[in-house]
């Protein structure tokens, strides 16, 4: 084991915990300052300095070795340094750390970006997710309580009014209103329910009708940056679209839809 003086000074100034933040794991960090404390010696004398066992020596050895922390020194029976089993051991300068960081800089300095340009694409990808039956609907419906306001719809009231349900419809609106979620939605006149759900201060909703020759049997919710899709009982499903260009195109759909529709 390392001397008790050692070992102790450097738990006091908790250069262990300091060491491992550059990297070193702890019998790498006792490896390293044998050598150095020892000045110069042999893979089997610097593991016992600091309680490895001989094998584990080697590796630590060859793996500071590659980081530039130690060096060898190896000297043949004429006193040229070619005899690799006599090979010793010695500490680099510990300014050696300063450099190893510095490599590191340089590689997270090219690293980085490319890495961003990773993080970039993956956030571009569309992401889609289709749910299933009356839960899926519903899941669908009350996700969108959580977007950015102001919110844009094509609603067919009556197919919502059997899936979810209304009281479903009821705790939603509700819920646009606890969010100050302001809604600006187009229906279909035959597919409302009459009496229900007009422009409301109160409820945050401005509603108009399309022009008569446009029955949307489907609803669809559009945010900022993500669309939701909601089918009729019929079909039973909901998607849920998460792409800013589709959110943007729908939205342009939406408008012309809008300038061309009759208030509620």
């Amino acid at each position: 084991m390392l001397s008790s003086s050692i070992d102790s000074t450097w738990e006091g100034r908790g250069m262990w915990q300091q060491l491992a933040e550059l990297g070193l794991d702890t019998r790498e960090a006792r490896f390293y300052v044998a050598v150095l404390s020892l000045g110069r010696t042999t893979v089997a004398r610097a593991a016992q300095e600091a309680g490895v066992s001989r094998t584990s020596g080697y590796d630590l050895a060859r793996r500071l070795l590659e980081r530039g922390l130690l060096r060898t020194i190896d000297f043949g029976e004429d006193g040229r340094r070619e005899d690799r089993s006599r090979s010793e051991l010695t500490a680099a300068d510990p300014s050696g750390l300063y450099e190893e960081i510095e490599r590191r800089r340089a590689l997270l300095d090219d690293l980085v970006p490319q890495l961003r340009a990773v993080q970039s694409t993956a956030r571009a990808r569309p992401k889609v997710r289709y749910l299933e039956g009356v839960a899926g609907i519903r899941e669908a419906l009350f996700e969108t309580l959580g977007w950015p306001s102001p919110i844009r719809g094509i609603f067919s009231m009556k197919d919502l009014f059997v899936v979810p349900g209304e009281d479903a419809l009821t705790e939603y609106v509700a819920g646009r209103r606890e969010h100050g979620l302001t809604l600006r939605v187009v229906r279909s006149a035959e597919r409302d329910v009459a009496l229900r759900w007009p422009t409301s201060d109160a409820d945050l909703r401005l509603a108009r009708y399309a022009p008569e020759d446009y029955v949307f049997t489907m609803t669809t919710i559009i945010g900022e940056d993500r669309v939701a899709v909601i089918s009729s009982r019929e079909e039973g499903f909901a998607m849920m679209i998460e792409s800013h260009e589709y959110a943007q195109t729908q939205t342009n759909l939406f408008e012309v839809l809008w300038k061309v529709s009759t208030p509620a």
